[in-house]
């Protein structure tokens, strides 16, 4: 080498750095690339994803494999620019070719190619393979032998089993995928994917229409009522119940009512009705969402009554309702029962029916009343104040304040309710 000319000498150490920083990049590319849309290009036959694939099962012999091939290249370098140096400047040529060396390397094939390579993965990764794979194949015994050498130092350590380089998301992580997704994902369909996300974290309990609001058919009443509630009902299911709620017998939908309503009102009667129901389907309140919303597909059903640990109904639930909970409101009804419940104020408060859920207050308002414990604000307040107070009083809890507009011997009806902002 010594007589080697200095042209040929410095094109093969510039071959050197080249390959260098192709080690460098392809380390940085392999390890960078999206692992997740990888897999949906391999699903779709990309024979490039398919390739970075084999190669990213094993990820310690790509590992190895590179840096044997990088270290291997960066050793030949020091060494063909340490006899340039010499030649050049004799022995103080050593040192010179030392430090301008470092300086090349670092620029050009170590931090210029791991910064693209991190900026655009899936290139990087997708060129490198064609010559990853069958490097992988003629260094197959040298990186079996470093591995083998670096998973016994490993032991002494006590690691004893290699990462095998599959990744799996939990929900908060996945979530927070959709989160960062942006412009990937238009905000309409990225809200429904954190809603059906937020499913488990929810139960029928949060989501359903209290009992004192279920609309029923109460058989103990006179036939001709029963017959002008279901013309007027805006229900197309009304439960039947004897008395009271915890009597169900049944459900009624409403395009079963032409088979029992022929000619006058008194041609129908009880038995006429209770015939054309379907049987009744309870539900505990403490069923989570997801699960839910598969019982009902699974059941053929879209309403369920939600009982207590005691057997009691405590209120009703419809698949339209967990549907809500995923797409958000689309009804009309809904929407206007939203406004009449929560009223905004001239002064910045806000005017709330004290039966409103505290997770729709939440989300209409973008604000964070404690949901751990009562469900709508009415208990929150009674919760706070342990007994129904004999005048209007005003209290503060967690950053809200509330003043009492409206009593009963039962509950507080209404509330005006303020967010008093951080102060530092």
């Amino acid at each position: 080498m010594n007589e080697a000319p200095l042209e040929i000498l410095f094109a093969a150490l510039i071959g050197l750095l080249v390959l260098s920083a192709f080690f460098s990049s392809s380390e940085t590319g392999m390890m960078s690339i999206n692992r997740y849309r990888l897999k949906h290009l391999t699903k779709k036959g990309d024979h490039r994803a398919i390739r970075v694939t084999g190669l990213l099962k094993t990820p310690d012999k790509l590992i190895g494999l590179i840096l044997i091939g990088n270290n291997l290249v960066n050793i030949f370098a020091a060494s063909i620019a340490t006899v340039i140096g010499v030649r050049l400047y004799g022995d103080a040529g050593i040192a010179a070719a030392g430090l301008i060396l470092t300086f090349v390397m670092l620029v050009f094939a170590e931090v210029t190619p791991k910064t693209l390579a991190a900026l655009y993965p899936e290139r990087f990764a997708f060129f490198s393979s064609w010559f990853l794979k069958p490097l992988s194949v003629v260094l197959a015994p040298a990186v079996y032998l470093v591995n083998g050498i670096s998973k016994s130092i490993s032991r002494v350590f006590g690691i004893h089993k290699a990462h095998s380089g599959v990744e799996h998301l939990n929900p908060e992580e996945l979530r927070t995928v959709v989160d960062e997704a942006g412009d990937l994902i238009p905000d309409q369909h990225q809200g429904m994917l954190l809603n059906i996300l937020d499913l488990e974290k929810s139960t029928v309990e949060d989501i359903m229409i209290p009992r004192n609001e279920v609309e029923g058919l109460d058989l103990t009443l006179p036939v001709a009522d029963l017959l002008e509630q279901i013309r007027t009902s805006e229900y197309t299911r009304l439960p039947l119940f004897e008395g009271d709620i915890n009597n169900v017998v049944g459900i009624l939908h409403l395009r079963n009512a032409a088979r029992f309503i022929r000619g006058t009102d008194d041609s129908v009667t009880l038995d006429d009705i209770r015939q054309f129901a379907n049987e009744p389907y309870f539900v505990p309140e403490a069923t989570p969402l997801h699960t839910q919303l598969l019982n009902f597909q699974q059941q053929k059903c879209r309403m369920a009554l939600v009982v207590d640990e005691y057997g009691e109904v405590q209120g009703l639930v419809t698949l339209e309702d967990l549907l809500e909970e995923i797409v958000g409101d689309f009804t009309t009804n809904s929407a206007e029962e939203s406004d009449e419940d929560i009223q905004p104020q001239d002064d910045g408060t806000y005017l709330i029916d004290g039966g409103t859920f505290i997770r729709d207050i939440n989300r209409a308002l973008d604000w964070d009343l404690p949901q751990d414990g009562p469900k709508t604000l009415n208990g929150l307040a009674m919760e706070y104040l342990e007994s129904i107070p004999d005048a209007h009083i005003g209290f503060a809890i967690d950053g809200y304040q509330f003043e009492t507009r409206e009593l009963t011997d039962k509950m507080i009806s209404w509330l005006r309710v303020k967010r008093v902002p951080a102060t530092n």
